[in-house]
């Protein structure tokens, strides 16, 4: 019985000690710069610039125009960053906003008649009466504040890990919204469920009528904390990053990059990693050790020719920018991909291009689990040389 006991005790402690290094960020881990990569040759045509320094965990960033970009910081301010230099007053500010863990402010986005209905969608943590929630709103730009919040979608579970989310819309004029599954491992193959799941809207909130699944909003499942998505300039097809498991729901690791098809199910819980299953589709790419994968980006612009067509993302445990090559030919094989040698700043989380056809991205060093600069969290800028 003592032999028992000692046993349990040794496995609690070893259970404790992994969730600790994963969440806790007590130890450094990931795939450092170019390791286990499948680098790519040629010198760079490209050069780093900072744009703006000061922010606190920058989560995401979304373009008004040519010189004004928006960007979401996790404890729930919008700040904006115009002609190279950032407002000292946010554009909003939410009371309401819960960032206790990984939850806050997360996706922005800009409608795409926003030249004329200055409509911006943002996603969104707060305590609700049963528990941590995540809703969608759409409000509209008086240029100097917010105004008009509209609920879209409310009472999605989250949870202080795995709360999703970011907001985009496709190439089909329909907002796209991921959620996590809220660390319950019953939400992501329930398809009443909105956790764990890619939802499809109107910009009104409505459900489309070509959904996959008749009167839902779900047009994906089977997914654990995704939190990029982006389409390929050319095909159109979509493709999304997705944190693996983290010890205490599976072996560390694990992290995807999915080509998602209308009605899916990318299999979590029910595998991971190289795991596969009748009736679940696996992923394009996985990352063991994690990189943790926090956005998406296809680069669609002429100023950097090597980058046309390649997909990136902000590595937070990987601390960097990954670059993916996909086979035109073929939308589920990857021709090689690296990691972005210059970009060493630390934990980044999101990428995306502005219309000046630069690949721009934040650092997350302020969220708990970095090393932060005493300039961070930052914005930089990849440009042509």
């Amino acid at each position: 019985m003592k032999k028992l006991t000692w046993v349990i005790l040794v496995v609690v402690v070893l259970g404790v000690f992994f969730f600790a290094m994963d969440y806790l960020a007590l130890f450094k881990s990931g795939v450092d710069r170019g390791e286990g990569l499948n680098l790519l040759s040629g010198e760079p045509s490209y050069e780093i610039e900072e744009m703006a320094s000061g922010l606190e965990v920058p989560w995401d960033i979304a373009f008004t125009d040519s010189t004004r970009m928006l960007i979401t910081e996790r404890p729930g301010r919008v700040r904006v960053v115009e002609n190279g230099e950032l407002l000292e007053e946010p554009l909003h500010v939410f009371s309401e906003v819960s960032s206790t863990g990984e939850e806050g402010l997360m996706g922005i986005a800009v409608d795409p008649s926003y030249s004329t209905n200055k409509f911006v969608y943002l996603s969104l943590a707060y305590d609700g009466s049963e528990g941590l929630r995540v809703k969608i709103l759409r409000m509209k730009d008086e240029g100097n504040s917010l105004s008009d919040e509209t609920v879209l979608l409310d009472n999605i579970p989250a949870a202080r890990f795995h709360a999703g989310s970011a907001v985009d819309f496709g190439p089909d004029g329909k907002l796209y919204v991921t959620t996590g599954d809220a660390t319950n491992k019953d939400y992501p193959q329930d398809a009443e469920s909105l956790s764990g799941k890619i939802l499809r809207m109107s910009s009104d909130g409505t459900v489309p009528e070509d959904n996959p699944i008749p009167g839902s909003l779900v047009y994906s499942m089977g997914h654990r904390n995704p939190q990029g998505i982006d389409w390929h300039p050319e095909s159109g097809e979509l493709y999304e990053t997705e944190h693996g498991p983290s010890v205490f729901d599976g072996p560390a690791g694990g992290d995807e990059v999915n080509h998602i098809l209308p009605g899916g199910n990318y299999g979590w819980p029910l595998v991971s990693h190289e795991e596969s299953l009748k009736g679940t589709i696996s992923p394009i790419l996985l990352f063991t050790p994690a990189e943790a994968p926090a956005s998406a980006a296809f680069y669609s612009g002429d100023t950097i020719p090597e980058f046309r067509n390649n997909f990136f993302f902000g590595a937070l445990k990987g601390e960097g920018v990954v670059r993916i090559v996909l086979d035109d030919s073929d939308p589920d094989s990857v021709l090689s991909y690296e990691k972005l040698e210059d970009v060493d700043f630390g934990r980044i989380r999101a990428v995306v291009q502005g219309p000046d056809g630069a690949l721009y991205f934040s650092t997350s060093n302020r969220d708990g689990r970095g090393d932060s600069d005493p300039r961070d969290d930052r914005i930089f800028r990849i440009k042509r040389k």
